[in-house]
C-alpha cells in the first residue's frame, strides 16, 4: 500500500481540508498520513472562527519524521495559512519529494474572483513559486489569474482559458488541472494540460443550481488519489468531477442543509470505490 502525505488545515467543522482529503484518500486504498498547517473551529467560510497557526510545529515534525526514517510516495498539500508555510512547505518537497513521487499542489486562496480571508497578492506570488516545484497543481479561475497576474473574468470564454493554461503551464508543474469553467450554458468544465504530451484535454459536466464549501478540495483529494492509482490524468479529472457532481447531488435532496456545511461525500464513498 502506497503511503502518501497530505498537508493542509484541520477545520473542525465543515467537510474541508483534511476532514474531507484523510477519509476520501483513504477509501481508494491509500495510507495517508497527515500535516496540519492549522486547527480552526470552523472553515474559513463561517465568520468569527478561530485560528491556531501552527506553523512553529511544521519542522520539528519534519524533522522526527527523517529520525524514524519515514518517505512518502506521494504528497498533496492545501490550505497553506502564510508566506511562511509556503517556503517550509517547498522544503518539504525537497526532503520529502524526489524521482517517482507525485506531488500535487491545490493552491487554496480565492473563488469567485476574491481572496479567502487573510490571503494577498504577494500570497499568490508565492503559492506560484510553490507551483514550480509541483507535478500537477489545480487552482481554480480565480487561484489561476492571482498566480499568473491577469485580471479575473467571470466569464472566461475559451481562448482566455487557453492563455490562462499556458501562464499555468509556463509556472513549471508538468500537469495542470484548471476546474471551474463555464463559458457553456448549464455546464462546468475542467480544463487540463499534460507536458507528457503536450495534450490540452477538456471534461464537461452537469452545471448545478447551488455550490457547497468544501468541493474544490475534494475534487482535489479525488484526483490525487486516483493519479496515485496509476490513473491516467484524464480519467483521473473524470473520477473526480463525477464524484463531487454525485455529492452535491445527494446534498441537494436535503433541505435543511447549510451550504457551508459542505457535502455529504460519505453517502457515494462506494461508487468512488468502484471506480478505483
Amino acid at each position: 500500500m502506497k503511503r502518501v502525505l497530505s498537508v493542509q488545515d484541520i477545520s473542525c467543522v465543515g467537510k474541508v481540508s483534511l476532514s474531507a482529503a484523510l477519509p476520501v484518500i483513504s477509501a481508494m486504498g491509500l495510507s495517508v498520513s497527515v500535516l496540519p498547517t492549522a486547527v480552526l473551529s470552523m472553515h474559513t467560510g463561517f465568520s468569527g472562527f478561530t485560528f491556531r497557526d501552527l506553523t512553529k510545529d511544521l519542522r520539528p515534525i519534519m524533522s522526527h519524521w527523517h529520525e524514524h526514517g519515514v518517505e512518502f510516495d506521494g504528497i498533496y498539500t492545501g490550505f497553506l495559512g502564510s508566506q511562511e508555510q509556503i517556503a517550509l512547505i517547498s522544503e518539504l518537497f525537497m526532503e520529502f519529494g524526489g524521482s517517482g513521487k507525485t506531488i500535487l499542489v491545490d493552491p487554496c486562496m480565492g473563488d469567485n474572483g476574491e481572496f479567502y480571508p487573510g490571503f494577498d497578492s504577494d500570497f499568490a506570488r508565492m503559492m506560484a513559486l510553490l507551483c514550480a516545484s509541483a507535478d500537477v497543481i489545480t487552482p481554480n479561475i480565480t487561484e489561476a489569474c492571482a498566480m499568473v497576474g491577469v485580471k479575473y473574468r467571470e466569464k472566461a470564454e475559451r481562448e482566455f482559458i487557453f492563455d490562462l493554461l499556458e501562464g499555468l503551464k509556463d509556472l513549471g508543474a508538468s500537469k495542470v488541472i484548471l476546474k471551474g469553467i463555464n463559458y457553456i450554458s448549464e455546464q462546468c468544465g475542467v480544463f487540463s494540460y499534460d507536458a507528457k504530451d503536450g495534450r490540452v484535454s477538456e471534461y464537461f459536466h452537469e452545471l448545478l443550481p447551488v455550490k457547497y464549501n468544501g468541493t474544490g478540495d475534494i475534487f482535489a483529494s479525488v484526483a490525487f488519489g486516483a493519479l496515485m492509482r496509476g490513473k491516467s490524468l484524464q480519467t483521473a479529472i473524470r473520477i473526480a468531477a463525477d464524484f463531487v457532481v454525485s455529492a452535491m447531488k445527494e446534498t441537494m435532496s436535503d433541505s435543511e442543509w447549510r451550504r457551508s456545511d459542505g457535502v455529504k461525500f460519505e453517502l457515494v464513498i462506494p461508487e468512488l470505490v468502484r471506480k478505483i
